[in-house]
């Protein structure tokens, strides 16, 4: 598969103290420099770049070095992710950022984009990405991917790509956390692009993600701590996206393996101890998916006295550590 996009295929390059790099076809790649990559060294390149040329064999690379504002945003984002998918029942795959590469009719590599992160929300239905990284034409698109823009213009160069290739769906981030280098004039924010009838179309709210706003996603991008307003719009897509499939958080197999002891031991030992035990186990195993030290028994029967389960996850996915997540149950029950 070869998409027609570019044109007049020039081979000329600007120098890299010029401040938008062009390709051929006219696309611009602010931000970047152009170095040589041929194709024997693009199968063991480790590094990351924006785009590649096959006709040219020239990558585009970032100039400046990789920083915290530009990675936290797309890395935030799989923890987002999990937490929608476990409301919803039925896990969601993230990628991060790999090759997304365009076929030439010989079947060898032509051009070559890397997305910050790229999401499926169907990783069990879905042909995915194997090998060095997604093929158009071979793999499905991933549902969303994700262009951390902060030195960088995706729009002068790989969201033309991007639309001519048939991405369904790209949000372009522009984080909070500022740095010299970021571009002049640039406000921060997310922009989401849907493709319609072959064009993208700016809209205020995901079609993947339904009811996700481009606001609340780049609040909870952006984030120190998860809020309890952004745990409740997780919860929100994700119950709207399970009422859509018909799935709920007994559909995911460890979920539904964890309530179930509970259940039945609060058919016999009352329905307060397995309320407990429940709680007991989402909690553990939330905190330590969010990458927090956690005891065995996070909770004890005091701890839930007059809080109800909505309360006790708002404050599962806002709080700082255990230690925090104690003390704002006891502030409820106050």
């Amino acid at each position: 598969m070869k998409v027609e996009f570019e044109t007049d295929v020039q081979a000329a390059m600007p120098s890299p103290s010029s401040s938008a790099a062009s390709a051929p076809g006219g696309l611009e790649f602010p931000g970047c420099r152009p170095i040589r990559l041929g194709r024997e060294e693009l199968e063991t390149w480790e590094g990351r770049l924006e785009y590649w040329d096959g006709d040219t064999e020239t990558a585009w690379v970032v100039r400046e070095p990789t920083s915290p504002a530009h990675e936290r945003p797309s890395q935030r984002l799989a923890g987002l992710g999990f937490a929608i998918a476990a409301v919803r029942g039925s896990p969601i795959e993230c990628f991060g950022t790999m090759d997304l590469d365009l076929h030439d009719e010989h079947g060898g590599k032509w051009r070559i984009l890397q997305a910050d992160q790229s999401l499926y929300l169907y990783p069990g239905c879905a042909r995915l990405p194997s090998g060095t990284g997604m093929v158009i034409g071979t793999d499905d698109f991933p549902d969303v991917v994700v262009e951390v823009d902060h030195t960088t213009d995706v729009r002068r160069g790989k969201l033309r790509l991007y639309e001519s290739w048939g991405f369904p769906e790209v949000w372009v981030e522009v984080p909070n956390m500022y740095t010299p280098s970021r571009r002049p004039g640039v406000r921060p924010g997310t922009t989401i692009h849907v493709l319609e009838g072959g064009a993208y179309q700016t809209v205020p709210e995901s079609r993947a993600f339904p009811g996700w706003s481009a606001a609340e996603i780049h609040t909870a991008m952006n984030e120190s701590t998860l809020s309890v307003e952004t745990s409740r719009v997780l919860t929100r897509v994700g119950r709207a996206l399970g009422e859509r499939d018909g799935t709920g958080p007994d559909d995911m197999a460890w979920l539904r393996e964890q309530r179930a002891a509970p259940r039945a031991e609060g058919r016999t030992t009352g329905w307060a101890e397995g309320r407990l035990a429940t709680l007991q186990s989402v909690v553990h195993r939330t905190l330590a998916a969010r990458g927090m030290a956690v005891s065995d028994a996070p909770l004890d029967a005091r701890d839930i006295v007059g809080v109800t389960d909505e309360e006790v996850m708002d404050v599962l996915f806002a709080c700082d550590d255990l230690r925090d997540f104690r003390a704002r149950l006891r502030a409820l029950r106050r």
